[in-house]
């Protein structure tokens, strides 16, 4: 497993299809997820500071886990299959460990309310992963604005099929 963390969420032209880009915490690949909007809007919001007026349905899910006392450890993009991501939530409460199967574009939208750490399997990141540009010295160049500038080239060469996402 490698801990990920989020970049940011696009939206793929000209199809206006959102993508979830993660990225290695200590690497240089990039992870693209395509989702659904609604998803998008989700992870989006607390992206940029945002609340909601009442609570979207990811953070309902946040509430009741704290509501009774379940902490949700850590997510982890486990596979890619049939060009479809799959994840797992896994909690711990008072009945112990538990291991949840769900779509990334809600377990990622969930742990970045919870502060939850985001894993992928090293297999997912081998099928689907993309290398972060490298600068003129052979450095990974930060995940910065014009990191997520050439991966919107990228992806403009890419359909949403590709990546059927979470």
């Amino acid at each position: 497993m490698i801990e990920m963390r989020i970049v940011g969420v696009q939206e793929v032209l000209p199809s206006s299809t959102p993508v979830v880009l993660l990225r290695e915490i200590d690497g240089e690949r990039l992870l693209p997820i395509f989702i659904g909007v609604s998803e998008a809007t989700a992870i989006g919001l607390v992206l940029t500071g945002q609340a909601p007026p009442r609570p979207m349905t990811h953070d309902l899910v946040a509430l009741l886990l704290d509501a009774y006392s379940i902490q949700l450890r850590m997510v982890h993009v486990t596979e890619l299959r049939d060009r479809t991501f799959f994840a797992d939530l896994h909690l711990r409460g008072s009945n112990g460990d538990e291991v949840v199967s769900c779509r990334p574009s809600d377990a990622i939208a969930i742990a970045i309310r919870t502060d939850t750490p985001i894993f992928a399997a090293e297999k997912v990141l081998d099928e689907a992963g993309y290398m972060a540009p490298l600068d003129e010295n052979g450095q990974a160049v930060p995940a910065a604005e014009a990191q997520v500038e050439e991966f919107r080239e990228f992806l403009d060469s890419v359909n949403p099929e590709d990546f059927v996402g979470g």
